[in-house]
């Protein structure tokens, strides 16, 4: 088979630093200010919580290698539907790009909901104004009129920026990022001149706060009952080869390979000392009982500070969404030129996507508001199963196109060759065993098994009837 290469309509603007950013910021998001309190909680304390996250950035480097192999071989907009459909058919490609979609589509609506919630509780204590105006309550979860409108205008801002191209769009992932690394500075910061080391006393302990409570009994178990998650939060370095068609002329491809590694490293090392910082602020026993806790003791700390960081914790929610919008768009395209979705996801010559593309997109982005704060975890642990099991028949492709392709270019090869790769397949295979398995910290609860049963059907349908189409 011959290989592919990209259009020479596209335009080729991005920089390996624009990759970066896109990964890193797709990455880190705004979970890191949400959820640190819990992955404490469930780790039982700093020390595992941050060995955890060291251990799931380890694992996951071989499937980051793996990327970094087939995107500089093939370097195509939403290549994972390229390389399983050379190597297992237009089925398991289908299969493949459909469960990503939803995985990347569900991330959009993911922050713009984060954005909401945030001006609701946070901002809304500030000013009370924001919650002046109740419109109704969806499980559980209250929604506001302002911070609705607000989390609108700055979708609005991300869909404005994609829809004006790959450049403007990678300008601004470049500026979010700054963003969020000056919010983890302040933090740290904060740590050196308040914290202390003391406050991370018991290295472990079960606690218990809001509905969750640490399960293991040990430093060590700990450790593996955060591990099980952290590759939820790691969801997102796939963003950059599926924007590897805008990769600007006479890029070093074999210096690509590592740029999905090092940003998986990066957040890695993000995470670990976001940890450390804010477990310094105060007794993190203590700490894990605050709503938001991130925040919270920053609160407690220094108003302007809170403020700062609340205004951070904003901007750093629009970089995931503009990361997951444009590698969406991509992704939906290489659907459509593998004719597997209708021609109307056709983009004409020079365009990265169709307007029914982005129409679909801004609708999920649109919507997301209105559905309430409680909707985050159930798309999360959606997303992240979806993601996770792409990737790992991205990994099943890369094995079998060593054998059965083996002249192809390779300007960056996995460390470790075929063992390497082999150890990418088995690492995604026991993480979505792991999400799937029945009383395991990160299996599906029924309804996000509805959720996801509810999209495979809707793919079936798609299938049936572009067949249909075609037929006719």
């Amino acid at each position: 088979m011959a290989a592919v290469t990209p259009s020479d309509s596209q335009k080729h603007s991005l920089s390996l630093w624009n990759f970066f950013t896109i990964g890193f910021g797709a990455i880190i998001g705004t979970g890191w200010i949400f959820l640190v309190g819990e992955w404490l909680v469930i780790s039982g304390g700093p020390l595992p919580a941050m060995l955890a996250f060291l251990l799931g950035a380890l694992l996951l480097l071989p499937v980051g290698a793996v990327f970094g192999e087939l995107t500089s071989s093939l370097p195509l907009d939403g290549g994972m539907v390229e390389y399983v459909d050379r190597t297992y058919g237009k089925t398991a490609s289908f299969v493949t790009g459909w469960l990503l979609l939803l995985s990347n589509i569900i991330m959009c609506p993911w922050e713009t909901i984060a954005i909401s919630t945030l001006f609701a509780q946070m901002f809304g204590s500030i000013f009370p104004l924001l919650r002046s105006v109740k419109l109704y309550t969806v499980l559980g979860a209250d929604v506001y009129l302002w911070p609705t409108l607000i989390a609108l205008g700055f979708a609005a801002f991300i869909i404005r920026q994609n829809l004006h191209g790959a450049a403007a769009a990678a300008k601004t992932q470049a500026f979010l990022t700054k963003a969020l690394l000056c919010g983890l500075l302040l933090a740290i910061i904060s740590a050196v001149d308040s914290g202390s080391l003391s406050d991370w006393e018991p290295a472990f302990q079960q606690v218990a706060a809001a509905n969750l409570q640490t399960k293991a009994t040990s430093l060590a178990a700990g450790v593996l009952a955060l591990l099980t998650v952290t590759p939820f939060f790691y969801t997102g370095f796939d963003t950059i080869p599926q924007q590897a068609e805008e990769a600007a002329q006479g890029l070093d491809w074999h210096r690509f390979g590592r740029i999905i590694s090092l940003s998986l490293l990066a957040a890695g090392g993000f995470y670990m000392i976001c940890i450390a910082a804010f477990s310094s602020l105060m007794p993190w026993t203590a700490f894990v009982q605050e709503p938001l806790a991130a925040l919270a003791c920053l609160r407690q700390l220094n108003s302007t500070l809170y403020f700062v960081m609340l205004c951070i914790t904003v901007l750093g929610a629009l970089g995931p969404m503009n990361s997951f919008y444009a590698s969406s768009a991509r992704l939906v395209t290489a659907m459509a030129h593998k004719q597997q979705l209708p021609l109307i996801f056709t983009p004409p010559p020079g365009k990265p996507a169709a307007a029914s593309t982005h129409a679909l997109l801004i609708f999920c982005t649109v919507l997301a508001p209105f559905l309430g704060g409680n909707m985050l975890l159930p798309l999360t642990n959606v997303a992240a199963l979806t993601f996770m099991f792409a990737c790992t028949m991205v990994c099943l492709a890369c094995y079998r196109l060593r054998r059965s392709e083996p002249a192809l270019p390779r300007p960056y090869k996995v460390p470790g060759g075929r063992f390497g790769i082999g150890c990418a397949c088995a690492i995604g295979s026991c993480i979505v065993a792991l999400m799937l398995l029945p009383g395991s910290a990160a299996s599906l609860n029924p309804a996000e098994y509805l959720l996801l049963a509810a999209w495979l059907v809707l793919g079936a349908l798609v299938k049936a009837l572009h067949r249909y189409g075609h037929r006719a």
